[in-house]
């Protein structure tokens, strides 16, 4: 019984404690929810509950003490608080009664706010609804005007409307069907927009490929007209050069060539170009199309530099040339201003395209002519593409090294023509002087040739040395030069002279020296026609000069013109010429010693064993020197002196072997003195021709030693024997180096072995009565005697 109590008074005080504590906490107003959590997580809320019911009886006993220490204050306060609530009674009818007029009032106004905030919400809606719709409104309002750029070609304002609407406006569209209708047209609309742009360059392709002949005729033929006013200009100062034509300025000559930009001569138009690299380019898509474009235009090359298989190579190479000058223009435009739609490897690979087909194409079609003509023709407009491409960058070494191997080629078909030229004219030719009638005949004919023989002109009409056939074999030789030079000018090689020189040399010998040799050797002409011959070879090798004189002005070698004087200089066609000059005069020399051969038939004609002394000539001599006269007479009017010199001692010691012949002739047996003499007048109205026609022509001035007569020096020794009185005297060797140097002992020993001295017939007995002759017989037969003993 007494532990109980002493445990409960420890339990109560513990509880005590924490009721002490829990009834602070509550007097100050404190949070007590800690103690509750703890109580709870503790496990032990009936302690708090405990706790919590003695906190509440303590404080009602707490206001239990109170009310009772305060009773009266409290009577009063419940007094005051009855009063206090009458009076509230009162307040709250009142309120009440304002309650419900201000509900009634109330209730019309929170109506009204409800309207109000509705109509808030409507207009938010309807502000948010206008807002997208402006928004659709202008996405639509970009599409209309992509769509009208479209349609109207523009395609970069298209393309931007589209790259706009792609950045700036389609993730705001708010209406979702709009905005997937929107993302899905966009690829079609730049997929179409490049359609567009791709077909309006293949246009361009085609239109551009339509226009490069044009353009390259027009290129090509503002070269040509450089190049002609060029040349027109060194050939207006060669002529003041080589004729010191007074009254000319050189100022006339040095003209400044001003050239006008290939591009504003030339108009074509690049702009459907920039266009399409401009959208590619803003499309993101520049490669793709410089690569399509590079594909496109290689494919036109390639179908460019076919050969029409329809048309003749001859007319259709300048269409085909210009339309690749054209093409390699329009490319070199384009590589300058396209901004990198191609680049310079493409180009060259282009290029190389081209000059591998041209060179391969001109090969084979080079190969294929017979025509010196469309060879020079085909070459001369290779050549100008080749300059015209050649100011826009272009190598043309290839095309150039093509040209320059078959010019071999070239020039023996120019040859082959020219040699038709040269056998036409010369076979064709009347071999008669030419006669000169006006002074621009001479200009054409032989001023321009330099085949004047003195400057001064002559008086017309006048008489030409040569026939037609010199000038016009030099306006074939002159048109052989300048196809020549014309084939080599403007080529690889800057110094073509000494090539000229070759082919001129190889055309004046096969062609022209050939063709004269051929008429030479003939056996169908006649004494006139081959002195004409050879006046004209003689004029022609003296032509020669000018011949080379002419190439080294055509091919402007001012050093060459000056050289070409030297003898070492000289083309060796001249020293051939002058071989068939000679070959002529021989051939001259046989036709007239055939002639002469006609006439003098001695042993026919002489009476070599005559009864009666002849005082006169014999008819034929008459005949010979009239031959001769005329032949010596055109010798000196159409042949040098010295071929005239040439013609007549051949022909007059062709006299001295007839005449020597017929006495040695096995068909005189024997002859006498009758016949000597008959053969001394012919001889002596000979040798009087032959010192007239010496001195006449001006020989003698020449010729110191060795005149016409001289050529009959053996006949008129043999006679002077034969007719002496003393021909013992033969044997003397003083008297015979002096007065019978020409004769040969085989032939004196001969021919006395036919002389008598005294004819057998019925006045011999008359004649051997004269001492002298008596004389004479003993001195012959003793000079025969003296003959065999020397053989």
């Amino acid at each position: 019984m007494d532990v109980k109590p002493k445990r409960r008074s420890k339990v109560e005080n513990g509880d005590e404690g924490e009721d002490l504590v829990l009834a602070t906490l509550v007097a100050n107003g404190d949070d007590i929810s800690p103690l509750v959590r703890h109580a709870f997580e503790m496990g032990r809320p009936e302690g708090l509950l405990r706790q919590l019911n003695f906190v509440v009886k303590k404080k009602e006993a707490e206001i239990e003490d109170m009310c009772k220490t305060h009773y009266e204050e409290f009577i009063l306060a419940v007094d005051e608080l009855r009063g206090v609530l009458v009076d509230a009674e009162e307040l709250k009818s009142e309120l009440q009664s304002d309650n419900y007029k201000l509900q009634q009032v109330g209730t019309t106004l929170l109506l009204k706010l409800e309207e109000l905030l509705e109509s808030y919400s409507v207009k938010k809606n309807v502000t948010e609804a206008i807002k997208m719709s402006m928004n659709c409104i202008q996405v639509l309002e970009l599409c209309v005007k992509c769509n009208n750029h479209i349609s109207e070609g523009q395609f970069y304002p298209a393309l931007k409307t589209v790259d706009l609407l792609e950045k700036s406006y389609l993730q705001n569209i708010p209406a979702r069907a709009l905005k997937l209708v929107i993302e899905r047209r966009i690829p079609s609309i730049k997929w179409h927009i490049e359609k567009k742009v791709c077909g309006q360059v293949n246009e361009w392709m085609v239109l551009i490929r339509s226009s490069c002949k044009k353009i390259g005729q027009t290129a090509i033929g503002r070269t040509q007209s450089v190049r002609q006013r060029d040349e027109e200009n060194l050939e207006r100062q060669r002529r003041v050069e080589d004729q010191n034509v007074p009254g000319l300025d050189d100022r006339v000559y040095n003209l400044d060539v001003v050239e006008t930009d290939d591009d504003s001569a030339m108009q074509f138009d690049l702009t459907p170009l920039y266009r399409a690299c401009h959208i590619h380019s803003c499309m993101g898509i520049l490669e793709q199309f410089h690569e399509y474009y590079y594909k496109n235009r290689l494919l036109q090359l390639n179908s460019d530099l076919e050969i029409s298989s329809s048309q003749p190579f001859v007319e259709s190479y300048q269409t085909l040339l210009a339309q690749i000058a054209g093409y390699f223009i329009v490319e070199d435009k384009v590589l300058r201003t396209a901004g990198g739609l191609l680049v310079e490897d493409q180009v060259e690979t282009m290029w190389e395209t081209a000059l591998s087909k041209m060179t391969s194409m001109l090969d084979m079609q080079f190969s294929r002519m017979n025509s010196a003509t469309n060879l020079l023709l085909i070459k001369d407009y290779v050549t100008l593409v080749g300059s015209t491409l050649r100011k826009y960058g272009y190598d043309i070494s290839p095309l150039l090294d093509v040209l320059d191997n078959c010019r071999d080629k070239y020039h023996l078909l120019l040859l082959a023509d020219c040699r038709k030229q040269i056998i036409d004219v010369i076979q064709n030719d009347s071999y008669e002087q030419m006669v000169i009638n006006r002074d621009t005949d001479y200009e054409n004919h032989v001023l321009s040739f330099n085949l004047q023989t003195s400057d001064i002109m002559p008086a017309f009409p006048y008489v030409m040395p040569f026939s037609s056939m010199v000038p016009d074999v030099c306006r074939t030789v002159t048109s052989f030069i300048k196809g020549s030079v014309d084939y080599l000018a403007h080529g690889v090689r800057t110094s073509f002279f000494d090539i000229v020189r070759k082919y001129l040399d190889k055309f004046l010998i096969e062609a022209l020296n050939g063709t004269l040799l051929d008429i030479i050797k003939g056996k169908s002409i006649s004494v006139s026609q081959a002195m004409q011959i050879a006046a004209n070879i003689s004029v022609l090798e003296r032509a020669c000069d000018f011949f080379l004189r002419h190439a080294a002005q055509l091919c402007g070698c001012g050093a060459s013109v000056r050289s070409i004087d030297k003898p070492q200089a000289a083309l060796a066609a001249k020293a051939l010429l002058k071989s068939s000059r000679e070959q002529a005069y021989n051939s001259l020399l046989n036709l007239v010693n055939t002639k002469l051969d006609e006439y003098m038939k001695l042993t026919e004609i002489i009476l070599w064993t005559s009864e009666e002394e002849k005082q006169k000539e014999n008819e034929y001599i008459h005949e010979v020197v009239f031959y001769l006269d005329s032949l010596m007479s055109t010798a000196q009017q159409i042949l040098p002196l010295d071929a005239m010199y040439k013609v007549g001692t051949g022909a007059l010691q062709h006299v001295s072997f007839i005449i020597m012949s017929a006495f040695t002739s096995d068909s005189i047996k024997r002859f006498n003195v009758n016949a000597v003499m008959s053969l001394n007048n012919d001889l002596t109205m000979l040798e009087g021709f032959a010192d007239e026609k010496f001195y006449s022509s001006g020989l003698a001035e020449i010729y110191k030693e060795g005149s016409f007569k001289s050529c009959l020096i053996e006949p008129r020794q043999l006679i002077n024997l034969l007719s002496s009185s003393q021909p013992e005297n033969f044997m003397n060797p003083v008297i015979r180096e002096k007065n019978y140097f020409k004769l040969d002992y085989k032939k004196v020993a001969t021919i006395c072995d036919k002389f008598k001295d005294s004819p057998d017939g019925i006045f011999g007995s008359l004649s051997n009565k004269n001492a002298k002759q008596t004389a004479k017989k003993k001195s012959m037969d003793m000079l025969k005697k003296r003959l065999k003993d020397f053989n």
